[in-house]
């Protein structure tokens, strides 16, 4: 059980000491507890105490790297059950199944899956790669080497194992393979290579006992693939193992867990994208696919930054010049706030209007169109000030602004900030636009 501060502060010396932020050094214990500082900010606590407090202290699941490079992904640390607690830590991965049969037609697909949404890169992270046999095994694995994605290794054979390992250990690949029959072998292949290990077992009650005689092997990187034989049995055990270190801070259960939706809806796009965001939500760390098409990448990617955004932190677009339709330095300037809903509800109107416009989005402090404009954050100095910063007279010869309707107070004194330049009022509901812009080309 975590330590409170106290109890941190009865292994603290009382040194009058600027790192702690008191005297007593109270003040600095209760941000240790609380998860705000780092218990190596005291400069004067023993080796030991160190020790002993980065233990008790540290979150109920596990944080784990994966991966190395551009491929590299922290799993686990999760600290609730629920967003609204506190916002969740590590955002889950998707992989996708590869195998010897499959690995050419797949691969292009998967490379297709890559855009950017609000800042954050989509793409497909992970590769689950299917055991066949020995040697076409290592070969896939020398195939897909090197693609800037976390290797998965489904695998149970040992020999296979360590052969895969060979090619790509340097690439810090997860080892999903231990099984009640096999972990001793496996830990063992884990440590000499400092992989990862994943650990399946037909129920709960297996698999638990199975992380406990691993532990008791002295390997604590694990995630736990938390499948199961049914969809049923795969939702129940990703809860109850999440609730088990959460809520009962048992760190036998406090580990990543895997969930492979292919095994539970084999060849059904459909059921599959469900399920997927099934475990986004309810506990997934890492979500293993069939295969991923636009179709399924767009909700799910979507989801995942809505449940693993901070929410009291509104999702805000980059402030710059977004051309949409084929936009030139000729086309008319839009412009809105930064708010993420925003951007996307006008811009997919603007869009659909089928008119070049150059959209302008300023620094608005992610708020929506009348909160900014109360704010202070939307007004006619700050969307002048960004036409200023931006250059935007020098890039686009257009000396035509369309603004919000919601923000038609505006309009003055933004003829007077931009002398030469004619202020246009939308309408004040998007769904309006396209007529409006229609219309007005």
């Amino acid at each position: 059980m975590a330590l409170k501060g106290l109890d941190i502060f009865k292994l603290t010396p009382k040194t009058n000491c600027k790192e702690c932020g008191n005297p007593t050094c109270m003040a600095f214990a209760m941000k240790v507890a609380q998860g705000a500082i780092p218990v190596e900010k005291c400069p004067h606590m023993s080796a030991e105490a160190i020790a002993q407090l980065s233990e008790a202290t540290a979150p109920p699941m596990k944080s784990l790297k994966v991966g190395a490079g551009e491929a590299e992904h922290t799993l686990g640390g999760e600290t609730v059950l629920f967003r609204h607690e506190k916002t969740f830590v590590s955002e889950n991965l998707f992989a996708v199944c590869v195998c010897k049969g499959c690995v050419d037609a797949k691969l292009p697909e998967i490379e297709k899956i890559d855009y950017e949404r609000i800042g954050e890169r989509m793409h497909v992270e992970a590769l689950n790669l299917e055991y066949s046999d020995k040697d076409s095994y290592v070969e896939l694995v020398k195939k897909v080497s090197g693609k800037g994605r976390l290797l998965i290794l489904e695998v149970q054979d040992a020999e296979a194992a360590e052969a895969a390992l060979e090619v790509c250990a340097a690439e810090k690949p997860i080892l999903n393979g231990a099984t009640p029959e096999n972990y001793a072998q496996f830990v063992e292949i884990a440590k000499k290579y400092g992989v990862v290990l994943g650990v399946g077992a037909p129920d709960l009650d297996q698999l638990y006992d199975t992380a406990a005689a691993i532990e008791g092997l002295g390997y604590k990187d694990l995630v736990l693939d938390v499948t199961g034989a049914s969809m049923k049995d795969a939702f129940a055990g990703a809860v109850q193992v999440r609730r088990a270190a959460l809520k009962n801070t048992d760190r036998t259960f406090g580990y990543p867990s895997i969930v492979n939706v292919k095994k539970l809806a084999k060849g059904d796009a459909n059921m599959q994208t469900a399920l997927a965001t099934l475990f986004v939500v309810k506990y997934g760390s890492i979500i293993v696919m069939e295969d991923m098409s636009y179709a399924q990448a767009l909700p799910l990617y979507g989801l995942r930054q809505n449940i693993y955004t901070d929410p009291q932190k509104p999702m805000k677009v980059a402030p710059g010049i977004y051309p949409l339709n084929g936009a030139d330095e000729n086309s008319v300037c839009a412009t809105t706030v930064d708010f993420a809903l925003t951007y996307f509800v006008v811009s997919g109107e603007l869009e659909r209007s089928g008119v070049p416009v150059n959209f302008l989005i300023s620094d608005a402090g992610g708020y929506s169109v009348l909160t900014a404009w109360a704010a202070g954050k939307f007004s006619a100095g700050s969307i002048s000030k960004f036409i200023k910063e931006y250059d935007i007279e020098n890039k686009i010869k257009s000396r035509t602004l369309i603004i919000p309707g919601k923000a038609a107070v505006l309009k003055g004194e933004l003829e007077e900030r931009l002398p030469g330049w004619t202020i246009v009022v939308a309408p004040n509901e998007a769904t309006n636009l396209v007529k409006f812009m229609k219309d007005f080309k």
